[in-house]
């Protein structure tokens, strides 16, 4: 069954950047995050659409 959110450390190595850049990314609100009690969740669709929008700008 596929996953449909990450915890931060596995969505940063979804795409390929670190948590740092991961967390960055989420308080400019250019990638969408869910918390569920005190997790933060990244879910897939959110780092396909960021991906998609990174894609078109390029």
């Amino acid at each position: 069954m596929d996953r449909l959110a990450y915890p931060i450390t596995d969505a940063a190595e979804r795409i390929g950047v670190g948590r740092t850049t991961l967390y960055g990314l989420i308080e400019s609100g250019d990638l969408e995050s869910v918390t569920i009690g005190r997790r933060r969740l990244v879910t897939e669709d959110a780092l396909r659409a960021f991906l998609a929008r990174r894609a078109q700008a390029a």
